[in-house]
């Protein structure tokens, strides 16, 4: 078991401050564990809401969570949705220090329902799968390979994490999507989703995917945004601003994960992987995870315009302008494109990510890194 001290500080951070935690993501990315982890070594109780027994203990909530102190940890709990107007009240008591942590999978749901109910009393932390900083540098072969879900990752073969991803997909298909509320039929959403994979790294066209599939702009659309509210593909936005160039406006779609991507691809080696003529665009994907992990921006863009020039990530970090272009080569060089973004875009800096091992500079405010060193750059920016 790999030890995730990152997001252990989070929520220890988050249950000083407010007195109800929402630890947020996709199935199987190690949300239970992580909870039990930090609960060692103080008093707490714990319930899965997905457990016949704990609903039943849970049949008068505000008796049995209110005769409990230290803290209580609601697993699963967009299954009892009517919990939140309790710990809302739970909260409020004047002279009680019971801290809630609350697990959840469908981060639509429970953000809505904490944004009624909850505000001003809960903190969220959303976790991923495992990234270079926990796995370690001399991993990211698998890690890319693999993804970052821990069972797919720590599996003992590619066969055997692979096999692991099918029965995830299927689960997340027959089980998870119908629990959220939305009637589509597995087959119809699993051929959307392997169609996504090859569009994985392009600006969205809704047209374009809903002709390939038989489906209107608005349904594709709509099976777009559930895969974007359960944390299995990133919708990237456009940086817009108020330049002479015209700009892209359409956002970029990414699987979060490159071993679902790589799943629904039907890529199971790494030899197999580097001959694909998606691995530039996988590799792009995995990066920008990366990156986006080492410096947590609260909203990360790209920059496009019709003239061509592109940068494949910018936004502010400590007050400054950073700018990022991902290359699946170990000696990548300064184009034109770059250039203009530097400048267009008002630049503190641009790094270059690559698969190698050392990083250089470039041009003036243009460094390449490599993707092994970006949490070191993260950490003295």
């Amino acid at each position: 078991m790999l030890q995730r001290p990152t997001f252990l500080d989070h929520l220890r951070t988050s249950a000083k401050r407010s007195p109800i935690t929402a630890l947020l993501g996709p199935r199987q990315c190690g949300k239970t564990t992580l909870a039990r982890l930090f609960a060692e070594g103080q008093s707490f109780t714990f319930f899965d809401m997905e457990s016949v027994a704990d609903q039943r203990r849970l049949q008068n909530p505000e008796l049995a969570l209110g005769e409990l102190s230290g803290l209580v940890i609601l697993d699963e709990i967009q299954v009892v949705p009517e919990l939140f107007p309790v710990l809302r009240g739970l909260a409020d008591r004047p002279g009680h220090f019971t801290r809630f942590l609350i697990l959840g999978s469908a981060s639509p749901h429970i953000i809505h329902l904490a944004s009624e109910t909850l505000a001003g009393r809960v903190e969220f932390v959303e976790l991923s799968g495992f990234d270079l900083s926990e796995t370690g540098s001399d991993a990211l072969s698998a890690l890319w390979l693999r993804g970052g879900f821990p069972r797919s990752f720590l599996a003992e073969t590619d066969e055997d994490s692979f096999a692991w991803r099918e029965g995830f997909v299927r689960t997340y298909l027959e089980r998870d999507i119908p629990q959220l509320g939305f009637h589509i039929p597995a087959p119809g959403m699993r051929r959307f989703w392997t169609m996504l994979a090859h569009y994985h790294g392009q600006t969205w066209n809704a047209s374009e995917l809903g002709r390939s599939m038989g489906l209107s702009d608005k349904t594709v659309r709509g099976y777009l945004d559930i895969l974007t509210g359960t944390y299995m593909v990133r919708q990237l936005q456009p940086w817009f601003e108020n330049l002479r160039k015209r700009q892209v406006k359409a956002p970029k779609v990414y699987f979060r994960d490159s071993g679902l991507l790589h799943h629904l691809m039907d890529i199971q080696t790494r030899h197999h992987l580097l001959g694909h003529p998606k691995v530039g665009a996988s590799w792009e994907g995995f990066a920008m995870e990366q990156v986006l992990r080492a410096f947590d921006p609260s909203q990360p863009y790209f920059w496009s315009t019709h003239g061509g020039a592109e940068l494949d990530l910018v936004f502010m970090h400590k007050g400054k302008r950073l700018g990022f272009e991902i290359k699946f080569t170990e000696a990548p060089k300064t184009t034109a494109s770059m250039r203009t973004a530097k400048v267009d875009l008002k630049l503190d800096q641009l790094w270059v990510v690559h698969p190698g091992e050392h990083g250089f500079p470039m041009d003036k405010g243009i460094t390449a890194v490599p993707l092994v060193g970006i949490q070191e750059v993260a950490a003295k920016f």
